[in-house]
């Protein structure tokens, strides 16, 4: 070993601090500073995602250019993609050298970074690949956070109140995501670097607080980096969830790329090198993902739900954005450019029934179990899922405030008692890697969600979208072949136009077209009313098919948590290393 990565493992290894004198005021401690960690770095994915046009325009990056849309995607996902990746190593880094110098290190981590977006000095498309790069290192320090907030919760709060801690520790982290839009909406388009440098005062006292006040946990430790799983698992992911996104692009003549060879390989490789990680898994000495966990019913059942769950709902946001920012606010008169601002206050009622609903569902949860909350959640989150279907487009407002509160109290209600019961259920020295697997199942869960979400919509968009802006564009003057030229374009450019808040009309008819348009019908087409107007039918259309995905799928995650057993009592010790299937017999049930 090298003088360097000597010192740098002594340093890992170095005495930890000495137990808290006041374990009673400890906890509060932990619960704070934990919350403020996991409300950070949510906050930064969704508020990313609201200013997205106030970052092109400040770095002059069109997005609504064919070539550009790897930027955008991009930007909005590999945050995402990068802590999927990381959580379950860095949950099993915290249980080999501290769950608390993890974490805080995280919170170091996320804190520089975001300083460092901020101060991009670049533009163009070197700017945004700049941006994407940033932002995944980014994703490493939220990873960090991610991967050890739980479980050092978990060590400081007895069984009995590891609900309520962990329910608003959970809550924190969701409503963070809503809460990130009304902050981008408020500080893009003052100066979009804001959306970055928001977090560095907060990260500085976080990352400080923590260095100071946080105590390990004493514990075993005497572990070793599974290496050959970490990469299994790190490209099969990755190429999986690259596959995913590139697969809403279109190709060649698709109106998605489901066909390209590229997709296809890395979708179908992804998968098999999954495959040859759980073989791995299941015959390495020290595993990182201890597949043997999944003997306790808890948390197997537990782990998969927060998965069905995450594919349910992970989509949610982005229809709501693309739904208020490109179709309700500009036909009740609001501009493109104030779109991203009352989006995200018209998703509070969503945020307020987190708020409410999760540190009240965990704290029940502590005396009932689990079961009832998590069945309950996932039922209401299906029945709102079905009645934002069927919800006209152009809808009264507190028709959609009540289905946003109902939604947001039916996760609150199934998220809290879900992680308790999970970590309920974990051995002491695997409450990190527990953890890091189950924020890997929520956090991959929401990016293939946004995938699927998106792939659903662009298929419903596909069936009526073509038809109805011909069939307009012709009625209001513009020549046949310029109207079919537009109508012909790919689904997903009118998506992100209404994601992003565009109007591409004068974009995509261009002055020669326009000019020869009498002045009325001109300011027409180019107005905020028009695009909404003729794409509101087809998005209709995809709404309900999504939907109809959403209820099915909360209905499964709901089935699942009725098998997590009742309430635990005592942590089942799994046997680490042992070939384990996804439940043991019954009498290794808790």
């Amino acid at each position: 070993m090298s003088t360097t990565q000597s010192r740098f493992h002594n340093f890992l290894k170095a005495a930890p601090k000495t137990a808290h004198p006041n374990p009673e005021r400890y906890k509060w401690i932990v619960l704070t500073n934990t919350t403020l960690g996991m409300l950070m770095a949510t906050i930064d994915l969704s508020i990313v995602l609201i200013a997205m046009p106030d970052i092109f325009r400040g770095i002059g990056v069109d997005p609504l250019l064919p070539s550009n849309t790897f930027y955008l995607l991009w930007m909005i996902l590999g945050f995402m993609v990068v802590t999927s990746v990381l959580v379950v190593s860095f949950g099993r880094l915290g249980d080999m050298y501290g769950r608390v110098r993890m974490y805080n290190l995280g919170f170091a981590l996320f804190t520089l970074f975001s300083l460092v977006l901020a101060m991009t000095w670049m533009s163009g498309t070197n700017a945004a690949m700049f941006l994407i790069i940033m932002r995944l290192f980014q994703g490493v320090g939220a990873a960090f956070l991610i991967a050890n907030s739980s479980a050092i919760l978990t060590d400081a709060f007895p069984e009995d109140e590891r609900g309520m801690a962990l329910g608003i520790n959970q809550i924190a982290g969701i409503s963070g995501s809503f809460l990130g839009l009304v902050l981008g909406g408020i500080l893009a388009p003052i100066n979009w670097r804001l959306i970055f440098l928001v977090s560095v005062p907060v990260g500085i006292a976080g990352t400080i607080w923590g260095y100071t006040q946080l105590r390990e946990v004493p514990f075993h430790h005497d572990h070793h980096v599974d290496w050959p799983g970490n990469i299994t698992f790190a490209v099969g992911l990755i190429s999986l969830m690259v596959g995913v996104t590139y697969g809403i692009q279109p190709y060649g003549g698709s109106t998605m790329g489901w066909m390209n060879p590229f997709v296809l390989i890395t979708v179908l490789g992804g998968i098999a090198m999954l495959v040859v990680f759980c073989f791995l898994e299941v015959r390495a000495p020290e595993p990182m993902f201890r597949l043997s966990l999944f003997r306790i019913r808890a948390f197997s059942a537990g782990s998969i739900s927060t998965l069905l769950s995450s594919i349910g709902r992970g989509g949610l946001l982005f229809i709501l954005i693309i739904w208020l920012q490109g179709v309700w606010l500009p036909l009740h008169g609001y501009n493109f450019v104030d779109t991203p601002l009352w989006a995200g206050i018209a998703m509070l009622p969503l945020t307020a029934g987190f708020l409410i609903a999760g540190p009240i569902s965990g704290y029940l949860s502590d005396r009932y179990g689990s079961r009832p909350f998590t069945i309950g959640g996932m039922i209401g989150a299906a029945a709102s899922f079905a009645l934002l279907g069927v919800l006209p487009v152009n809808f009264a407002y507190w028709q959609f405030a009540l289905l946003l509160l109902m939604n947001g109290i039916a996760v609150g209600i199934f998220a809290a008692p879900n992680r308790a019961s999970v970590m309920n259920s974990l051995p002491a020295d695997h409450r990190g890697v527990g953890s890091g697997m189950n924020s890997t199942f929520q956090n991959s869960g929401q990016v293939l969600s946004i995938g699927i979400f998106f792939t659903l919509m662009i298929i419903g968009l596909s069936g009526t979208l073509p038809g109805d802006l011909y069939a307009s564009l012709v009625a209001h003057g513009v020549p046949l072949r310029d109207a079919r030229r537009v109508a012909d374009l790919p689904p997903v450019s009118t998506l992100f136009a209404a994601f992003l808040g565009y109007n591409p009309m004068q974009h995509l008819l261009g002055p020669q077209v326009l000019s020869h348009l009498p002045a009325s019908t001109q300011s027409y087409l180019v107005s905020r009313a028009y695009f909404p107007s003729v794409i509101s039918g087809a998005f209709k259309h995809g709404l309900q098919i999504v939907c109809s995905f959403a209820v099915v799928i909360c209905l499964f995650a709901a089935a699942c948590s009725g098998f997590r057993g009742p309430k635990i009592t005592e942590p089942v010790h799994a046997s680490d290393g042992e070939d384990s299937g996804l439940f043991a017999e019954p009498e290794d049930f808790v």
